[in-house]
């Protein structure tokens, strides 16, 4: 079965953004894009002799034609499937994002130095869906994606910007790392995958050789990735501090962080965890969050 890319649309600037963002991902992968619309309102046809009951799903309907339109207008060669489907945004979207390639939601800005708050519904499916869950800022563009032009102009001809991954090597990450890595062979873009550590309060003769046993660590778990993947120019770094605040700031001029989310098994309600979490309200970039082992 082929996943397809599922983007949520709400008919917002940021749910826009990131159906522009899905359809260049769908495309980089040969996926097909559905773009979903979840619907609470009444669900009797739009012809009814009660028109006045049936406007605002009609309109809506209409706004979700009008966006596939779009994206269709856009990118001619992507196949693009539209879906307006009765319930809840994050029941709705809980369900078809657990049979997407990844699902694609967008966030609203909230200061001029960069990061975004990520919505209920969007905190809420990160910590749901078990696919892969992407975030995109309500201002993206296709352009921003990309490094600058010779003459330092926004270009989509010029060559893509890293793509950057969390890891802990002390876990399992290979969903993670295969996400990333395929991410940046797509992409043709260099990958950083980056590392943190801390300092222990109280110094020991192994806190020296700390560093030199992380950036082991690391390598150690890079390597068949290295291999899989002998195109993708890979930098590994070692940087010292919190996860939550180090991978945020590590993105800062990437065009894609890639953070991991734990699958907590027999514990109730959507966990998003605090790398995922800081990553999704702070990074400048999109954020796909990969649940994982």
């Amino acid at each position: 079965m082929v996943r397809p890319v599922v983007v949520g649309l709400d008919g917002s600037g940021r749910s826009l953004a990131a159906a522009d963002w899905a359809a260049g991902e769908a495309l980089r992968r040969g996926l097909p894009l559905e773009v979903v619309q979840a619907w609470e309102g009444v669900t009797s046809p739009c012809d009814t002799k009660q028109p006045e009951l049936n406007w605002p799903r009609c309109l809506a309907r209409r706004m979700l034609a009008d966006a596939a339109d779009r994206l269709r207008e856009g990118h001619p060669e992507l196949a693009v499937r539209t879906r307006q489907i009765a319930g809840s945004a994050t029941d709705v979207l809980t369900a078809v994002g657990a049979e997407a390639e990844l699902l694609v939601l967008g966030s609203r800005a909230v200061s001029a130095v960069g990061g975004f708050l990520a919505g209920s519904v969007a905190q809420v499916l990160v910590g749901r869906v078990a696919r892969p869950v992407v975030l995109v800022q309500a201002h993206a563009t296709a352009a921003d994606e990309h490094l600058p032009d010779a003459e330092g102009r926004p270009s989509v001809q010029a060559p893509y910007r890293d793509v950057v991954v969390g890891v802990d090597p002390r876990h399992p990450c290979e969903e993670l790392l295969s996400f990333a890595f395929e991410s940046a062979a797509l992409r043709a873009a260099p990958l950083r995958v980056v590392h943190t550590w801390r300092l222990p309060y109280v110094r020991t003769p192994t806190v020296a050789r700390a560093p030199r046993a992380a950036a082991a660590a690391l390598a150690g778990s890079v390597k068949p990735w290295r291999e899989k993947f002998p195109g993708v120019e890979v930098h590994e770094r070692v940087l010292e501090g919190r996860p939550s605040q180090v991978l945020p700031e590590a993105a800062r001029d990437a065009g894609l962080l890639v953070v991991g989310r734990r699958i907590r098994s027999g514990r109730p309600g959507a966990r998003t965890g605090a790398v995922a979490h800081a990553a999704t309200h702070r990074a400048p970039c999109p954020v796909a969050v990969v649940a994982h082992d």
